[in-house]
């Protein structure tokens, strides 16, 4: 079984700010990570292959500096790797960004059949959940998203089963192979890598593609021209303002937030017309 987990590199965004002047993102002096929901998608495949035996490679689309990403995955286990980078791709939005990785999903099948392609929910960088459901419709392939838990794999009939997170437990699904799976944080908890893989990694080189290698490629749906996203405005939330601090004894602090509860209650039936 060939397991292909489309993987992205994101700037840490625990330390990203947002340039007050340009209302952008300021990546200066910010380290470059693998999207932590993308860690546990590669973790989840390592661990198929090892219940199911098999190959497991990963996909990224990025400037050259992205095969950190992929050496990264490299460490947790994976096979193989390939780093789309191209200025063709760059500025791409979900859209572009599903339609060229599909693109070079095409190619890899075409050298060795893909039978399960898993994503991360989201990146952390955009927080869309839509580049894997699009690589899905683009390769005509059922899309199961939310993943929390894979519960069996079916080689011969072809077919796996998992459970869906939702709001309230979760559903059952069963799908025909191949699908594409977008997984949760909590399908499973990534462990430290083990000193043999770590070697690895420091001396691979994945597979690098540029827009040249792949096949039957509309260049129109490539990058900003294929981006029909546009951010009208980013800013950073105003910082909430500090609470008030109740003084006195109990029966006076009651008082004090009874008066406090009164005066919002007013205010919300002022701004509803009165309702």
């Amino acid at each position: 079984m060939h397991i292909l987990v489309c993987v992205k590199q994101v700037p840490d965004t625990k330390i990203i700010k947002i340039d007050p002047k340009t209302n952008t993102l300021d990546r200066r002096g910010v380290p470059a990570i693998l999207n932590p929901y993308d860690t546990h998608a590669v973790e989840e495949a390592v661990r198929l292959r090892a219940r199911y035996g098999g190959k497991v490679s990963v996909l990224s689309m990025g400037p050259p500096q992205a095969v950190a990403a992929i050496k990264k995955c490299v460490e947790i286990g994976v096979d193989a790797g390939y780093l789309i980078s191209d200025r063709a791709f760059a500025g791409a939005d979900t859209l572009a960004t599903s339609y060229a990785l599909s693109r070079a999903i095409n190619r890899i099948t075409k050298e060795e059949p893909i039978d399960l392609v898993i994503c991360g929910k989201m990146a952390i960088d955009g927080d869309t959940g839509q580049v894997g459901p699009g690589i899905a419709r683009r390769l005509g392939i059922p899309p199961l998203t939310g993943i929390k838990k894979v519960t069996e794999i079916d080689e011969k009939a072809r077919q796996m089963t998992v459970h869906r997170k939702i709001e309230d437990g979760y559903e059952v699904l069963q799908s025909s192979l191949p699908c594409l799976l977008t997984v949760e944080k909590d399908i499973n908890e990534v462990p430290y890598s083990p000193l043999p893989n770590m070697i690895r990694a420091a001396r691979f080189e994945p597979v690098v593609w540029t827009v040249n290698d792949l096949e039957d490629v509309d260049r129109g749906q490539l990058g900003l021209k294929g981006s029909p996203t546009i951010v009208g405005k980013m800013f950073s939330p105003p910082k909430p303002e500090g609470g008030k601090r109740l003084e006195g004894n109990a029966d006076q602090q009651v008082k004090q937030l009874v008066d406090i509860l009164l005066i919002e209650k007013r205010e919300l039936l002022i701004q509803g017309g009165g309702r």
